[in-house]
């Protein structure tokens, strides 16, 4: 969960190649504006990461890091979240509005306030905002919209959020890395902003090798 001055705008999800390029994901509504940032730091601000972008995966950027020279050093940032001061970001207009970047780490319990799991990430594929949540029960990783009938409570303070998961949705839900592995047979914010309790409105504020 973010703390009161900083806020999460992306994650280190991977090396790429052997020179010390990472993998990137990032969670700014322009997801090109993760590199506009300058300095980002780890959970801990006490690590800071200067990233010059490179290229571009299927849900991720490639980048280059000064000090990571090698794949091993690339590989131990993997899952690193990246901070920004949120300072940095325009002030929201009301109390009951956030980025979505806060919405990141937050615990999604259901109506009965049983855990249900931890938001991951929020994606827009055209059709609305989806929250990835990492499913408590399973491990698994599911899609909810992020409508008022999916998620009639945002608490941001609190630190939760209360989900409807929609009817057939444990039907779709992503398998895991190793049943990937045995059905293929081999190895595995200038944020958006939205209004608690309410549908979220987008509101912007003004950026080699195969992935």
């Amino acid at each position: 969960m973010e703390t009161a001055t900083r806020i999460c705008v992306g994650q280190f999800v991977g090396s790429h190649g052997v020179r010390g390029r990472v993998k990137v994901k990032s969670y700014t509504a322009v997801p090109e504006s993760l590199f506009a940032y300058g300095q980002l730091t780890d959970e801990s601000g006490a690590r800071a990461f200067a990233l010059t972008m490179t290229g571009m995966g299927k849900d991720h950027f490639l980048a280059e890091l000064q000090g990571v020279r090698d794949r091993d050093a690339a590989d131990a940032l993997k899952g690193t979240r990246l901070y920004i001061n949120r300072d940095q970001l325009p002030a929201t207009d009301d109390e009951d509005e956030f980025y979505h970047a806060d919405l990141i780490g937050l615990v999604a319990t259901t109506a009965d306030g049983e855990p249900f799991g931890e938001i991951k990430a929020i994606y827009d594929f055209g059709g609305g905002d989806m929250l990835e949540i990492a499913h408590a029960a399973s491990g698994k990783m599911v899609t909810i919209p992020f409508t008022r009938a999916a998620v009639p409570v945002v608490d941001v303070k609190a630190g939760i959020v209360t989900v409807e998961p929609p009817a057939g949705l444990f039907e779709k839900v992503k398998p895991t890395p190793e049943e990937l592995a045995e059905m293929e047979g081999g190895p595995a914010a200038d944020e958006a902003v939205a209004s608690e309790g309410g549908v979220p409105e987008a509101h912007e504020a003004n950026g080699d090798e195969e992935a």
